[in-house]
């Protein structure tokens, strides 16, 4: 069993080996990073999630305002108990409310996000592929994403799928 697996590596290498495929990389983040419309929609993103926040704390301090009313009135003896009851389940239900609004509040921001983000990611990965395309990659992989645990420099393709993308590249500056 050894020896035919040693051969089908043998055979799989050496045609791995003959055709030499070309392989680069980007780093996506920078890619991203890098795009004004990112920075603009993630700036949205974050003006809703303030929004919503700041409702929320708002609900909570009226919520917590309530009862302690409530506590203050029972402790005082101006509610009878049934009323107590009363106002005890409608604060119940207020707080029920408070949950929904903060799941609603989630599944906005989140839909929000993938509206603004999703043709942005869409572009980018068209970019990719057009620059795999036309260098001739057979695979292109992502540092950003820490799938590579070594790369030749030169493999590196962010910079050609930032000029496709229209995105001004700086160089570093040297170490001083």
């Amino acid at each position: 069993m050894n020896r035919i697996y040693s051969i089908i590596t043998f055979l799989f290498l050496s045609i791995v080996a003959t055709n030499a495929q070309k392989i680069g990389y980007i780093n996506s983040q920078e890619i991203l990073a890098s795009l004004p419309e990112v920075k603009q929609a993630n700036s949205d993103i974050e003006v809703m999630k303030t929004m919503f926040q700041k409702k929320g704390e708002d609900m909570v301090k009226e919520l917590q305002t309530k009862y302690q009313d409530l506590q203050k009135k029972q402790q005082s003896g101006e509610l009878a108990p049934v009323e107590i009851e009363k106002q005890s389940a409608l604060l119940k239900l207020e707080e029920a409310k408070l949950g929904e609004f903060e799941k609603s509040s989630q599944d906005k921001i989140y839909a929000k996000t993938e509206e603004l983000l999703k043709p942005i990611q869409d572009r980018v990965n068209k970019a990719i592929k057009d620059v795999a395309t036309e260098k001739g990659f057979l695979y292109i992989f992502d540092s950003g994403m820490g799938v590579i645990l070594y790369s030749d420099p030169a493999a590196d393709a962010t910079k050609m799928v930032k000029d496709k993308l229209g995105i001004a590249t700086t160089t570093a500056a040297a170490p001083k």
